[in-house]
């Protein structure tokens, strides 16, 4: 069966790629590159096209025929959102408005699509299930609740079956150590830190120490990369089962662990130190954001392997990092 992954060429979807293709499916990558790296685009086929391109869309989706697609091509940077609401409105919700009219064209009617926690906003209760309400706090995380909406909608008005998939923070490197997270500028917490910690940059910072949290930082749920593809190999099953309804998924540990509990465990495992510095809190960020997988446990039968915050950070060590 032919997929096509959009934003193959990002952390996760390269990750995605190399899972989707060694589980047997034929893999075409669509990505414009403006944030990806085809270098990153080690298995399968792939395809330089903008999701506003109409026109090649229509092309490569005559001339591969997908039954699936996989939709990673999003900017998602809560900061950057807030400064430029445009940007995140126009590729996030315009452009896959576009994707999805080509789709409906091209009679290509399922499709997972990587949404995220944000839609959920400060959340009113912890751990938090697929029914909490949706009140996001950035325009990063409307974007993304609106694209939900027109997928109930579309599916409504032209039978598109989904997979909405709300990731915590997705975190870790590939096992065999053949891709990593690259973005152009780094935001992640844990690669953050290792560069720090590599002397790659000068200190890490703590953005907000006065949340109400046992230690003063913001508190995340973090999942390993390769469990969130693996969740998608998942999901494409369930897609493929023809009693299968759409359906919505918040993918997590269900564990929380707070920035200074994060920075902590990685001086333990290194047996070293580098610089912490105390900075304002950002715009848009909950104090707390854990997830409750026991929808994804239940219809899924998804299990993280990486079940512990030490077993992610593992991943991302390596022998140089830790001082003897």
């Amino acid at each position: 069966m032919t997929i096509f992954i959009v934003g193959g060429a990002g952390y996760i979807g390269s990750h995605m790629v190399k899972q989707a293709y060694l589980s047997g499916y034929d893999v075409v990558t669509i990505d414009n590159l403006s944030t990806g790296h085809q270098e990153s685009v080690k298995y399968g086929k792939f395809e330089n096209c903008d999701i506003f391109d109409t026109k090649k869309l229509n092309l490569l989706f005559n001339r591969h025929k997908p039954k699936m697609v996989i939709h990673f091509a999003a900017f998602s940077i809560v900061g950057e959102s807030i400064k430029d609401p445009y940007k995140y409105y126009n590729n996030n919700v315009s452009g896959t408005l576009n994707l999805l009219k080509v789709m409906i064209d091209n009679n290509c009617k399922k499709i997972i699509f990587s949404s995220t926690a944000a839609v959920f906003g400060n959340p009113n209760y912890i751990p938090i299930d697929e029914k909490h309400t949706k009140y996001p706090i950035n325009p990063y995380g409307k974007s993304k609740l609106m694209i939900e909406q027109i997928l109930k909608d579309f599916e409504d008005a032209y039978n598109l079956k989904y997979i909405i998939f709300r990731y915590f923070n997705a975190a870790g490197h590939d096992k065999d150590g053949e891709l990593s997270e690259n973005h152009n500028p780094e935001t992640h917490l844990l690669p953050l830190i290792m560069q720090t910690l590599r002397n790659e940059r000068k200190s890490i910072s703590l953005f907000g120490i006065d949340y109400d949290t046992n230690d003063g930082t913001c508190i995340r749920d973090y999942i390993h990369v390769e469990d969130l593809c693996n969740a998608h190999l998942k999901g494409i099953e369930y897609l493929n089962n023809s009693n299968s309804e759409s359906n919505e998924f918040n993918l997590g540990n269900g564990t929380g662990f707070s920035v200074k509990e994060i920075i902590n465990n990685i001086k333990k495992i290194t047996n070293s130190d580098f610089l912490v510095e105390e900075d304002a809190r950002r715009i848009g960020d909950p104090a707390v954001l854990i997830s409750s997988n026991e929808k994804a446990k239940r219809l899924l039968s998804f299990f993280p392997k990486y079940d512990t915050i030490e077993k992610i950070i593992l991943t991302l060590i390596k022998d140089s990092d830790v001082q003897k």
